[in-house]
């Protein structure tokens, strides 16, 4: 399979990015499909080690899996909702194609698989994700609430099988049964949270016919959705669905387009749906402990509550560290999970589930702020304040590696940036600049 990834950055970044990758030995070339995915060309060292990846800067993803968020588009400023999220890839390309003044929910009801989207979303610096826990399928979101739904739901995974052949022996056709009832469940879920005239993107890592067109058939049918023909992908084979009435269904060739397996289905809620009349009971709202919020500075009051001030984190957090870039930041607020600020876009007022968490910021020290050291979108541009600008990535390399280097000042924190790249933020003791991942 070819390997490909996403860069992840504001657009005018992206030359720097790349002239990262290619100061460590990378070379890559434009995707067809997407100006923001690339495949590599040669790996001297595994794509994951590298310091854009162990950054943010890019996320490693197959070619097929990059294929739903552009067939849902969401333009610039939407609302957009991923059911099943984890482990991120899907989640944050979404975000990218919202953009900063968007938001995209991201769900994911496995505790251990919502704690790696958190991870990855975080180091992604993406200021308009907030990620949340619950079963699909019991989501407390008001009906008719996104304009732009994603529905990846487990699956079984047939189109992974180069990478895992231990798929076709764990999901046999005879024990697919549970799984198919699983994704009507979530297809009817999400059909009644998507807005008239709305977007609904369906799709899977499988090349089973009963996960796909017949899904896919099923939802036209049985839930009032009408289905929207997708345009081929350049760069991708793909096969004939094997239902000619769920033509205008796309089902990757894996073996042709150099990737896994894949199926899209798109749909739309005609203009003329009715929605419910009454809202869904909201979900019970978490107990007041640290492991989901914080009591101190909770902004906004319940599910679906715009980031407000109780007391407002985000002005304080502002006047705590007032040299940081704060208006990189879209319009919103910011509340405390656990012992960490973590930012809401405003965008998401009215869909804000009760448990959430927003984009990793830092932590509030008595009256100052203190940001993650990984935080670069509070970065102020380069030049702008006390700073290493580092030529060369072994300098990056070393301070990873727990080297400190000698810097001008005393005590604090400074910019990380690679040729003006934001990278993050360095600890600063004694004349010594070393970086800690906190």
């Amino acid at each position: 399979m070819a390997r490909s990834f996403r860069i992840v950055c504001d657009p005018e970044a992206v030359p720097r990015v790349e002239a990262l990758l290619e100061a460590q030995g990378y070379a890559f070339e434009p995707e067809p499909f997407s100006p923001w995915c690339r495949r590599l060309t040669h790996e001297p060292a595994p794509l994951g080690s590298s310091l854009a990846a162990r950054f943010g800067l890019i996320y490693i993803q197959d070619r097929s899996s990059m294929l739903p968020p552009l067939a849902l588009d969401p333009p610039p400023g939407s609302a957009v909702l991923d059911m099943c999220a984890s482990p991120g890839g899907k989640t944050s390309f979404l975000a990218q194609l919202a953009g900063r003044e968007g938001y995209v929910l991201g769900n994911e009801p496995s505790a251990d698989r919502l704690a790696t989207l958190r991870q990855n979303l975080a180091r992604l610096n993406l200021a308009q994700a907030v990620s949340t826990g619950s079963k699909g399928q019991d989501l407390a979101l008001p009906p008719g609430g996104f304009s732009y739904i994603l529905l990846d739901p487990p699956c079984s995974g047939w189109g992974t099988a180069d990478k895992n052949p231990q798929v076709l022996t764990l999901w046999k056709p005879e024990k697919v049964e549970p799984l198919t009832s699983l994704q009507r469940e979530l297809l009817a879920k999400a059909a009644s949270l998507l807005a008239p005239g709305g977007r609904l993107l369906y799709s899977t890592c499988t090349t089973n016919r009963a996960e796909n067109e017949d899904q896919a058939v099923w939802a036209a049918s049985e839930l009032g959705l009408e289905p929207l023909p997708l345009a081929p992908f350049p760069g991708f084979s793909f096969h004939e669905p094997q239902d000619p009435a769920a033509a205008g269904t796309l089902r990757v060739d894996g073996e042709s387009s150099e990737a896994q397996g894949f199926y899209l289905a798109l749909f739309t809620k005609p203009e003329s749906a009715r929605l419910p009349e009454t809202e869904p009971e909201p979900e019970e709202a978490a107990p007041r402990r640290r492991s989901w919020r914080d009591p101190r500075g909770v902004a906004g009051k319940g599910p679906g509550s715009a980031p407000g001030t109780a007391p407002d984190m985000l002005a304080k957090a502002r006047a705590g560290a007032p040299d940081l870039a704060w208006d990189r930041l879209p319009e919103g607020g910011a509340e405390m999970f656990k012992d960490e600020l973590c930012f809401v876009p405003g965008r998401g007022a009215g869909l804000l589930p009760v448990r959430r968490k927003g984009q990793r910021l830092g932590r509030m020290a008595g009256d100052g702020f203190r940001p993650w050291a990984r935080a670069r979108l509070l970065l102020p541009p380069a030049g702008s304040g006390p700073e290493l600008d580092a030529d060369e990535p072994e300098t990056v390399t070393a301070l990873l590696e727990g080297r400190s280097i000698t810097v001008e000042g005393g005590s604090g924190r400074m910019g990380l940036y690679f040729r003006g790249l934001p990278l993050g933020f360095l600890t600063v003791k004694g004349g010594r600049a070393l970086w800690s991942d906190r």
